[in-house]
């Protein structure tokens, strides 16, 4: 039985990466990036527990229900979680479902380190974004990443850099929901939005 602890979770979205996909934001995260786009994903306190195979039948609901490309993790730090994230991108490999990975960890750093379950995460996946998010390095021509130093790594042949944009005309996309509690979800491009 593997466990992960959740910090949020979209059963749709078109804000985090190419296609109609479910994100899964996990729990805590060792980076503390300046400038985080999640700072309150960033303690590592208990929020939602749930078991890989619950996450993987709400997975399988999310397809069901909205014809998903793929599945997004993004955190917090999935590498943390690299153990139970991983059974649910084998689930989202069973049903056909391109899996892609945000970590503040470079490449490198995860060859060195080593983290639990990371090697069969990365072996279930198809777009690795890699490396710390930089602040003072804001991207503006490709999609899904926050800061230039941050790298894309195809690890399979489903997606190729034409899913970055890469261009003066790169749109961001934003959601907004009104949850039943009241309270308002953000998700999307990193920037900071000044309301007037």
């Amino acid at each position: 039985m593997s466990w992960l602890n959740i910090a949020s979770r979209l059963p749709y979205t078109e804000a985090e990466g190419p296609g109609r996909r479910a994100a899964l934001w996990v729990q805590g995260c060792d980076k503390r990036c300046h400038g985080c786009c999640n700072p309150g994903y960033l303690r590592i306190e208990q929020r939602e527990l749930v078991q890989a195979d619950e996450v993987i039948s709400w997975l399988e609901a999310a397809h069901r229900d909205h014809d998903l490309e793929g599945i997004t993790f993004l955190g917090g730090e999935p590498m943390l979680q690299a153990k139970g994230l991983a059974l649910v991108a084998e689930g989202a490999r069973r049903l056909d479902l391109s899996v892609m990975v945000f970590s503040g960890y470079t490449v490198e750093e995860l060859e060195a380190l080593r983290l639990p379950g990371s090697d069969a995460l990365l072996s279930a996946t198809d777009v690795l974004v890699d490396g710390p998010y930089e602040s003072a390095l804001p991207e503006r021509h490709r999609r899904w990443s926050g800061s230039t130093n941050q790298r894309f790594h195809y690890l399979t042949n489903r997606y190729d850099v034409s899913i970055e944009g890469r261009d003066d005309t790169v749109e961001r996309t934003v959601e907004w929901r009104i949850r039943a509690d009241g309270t308002v979800f953000m998700n999307g491009w990193p920037e900071r939005i000044r309301l007037r």
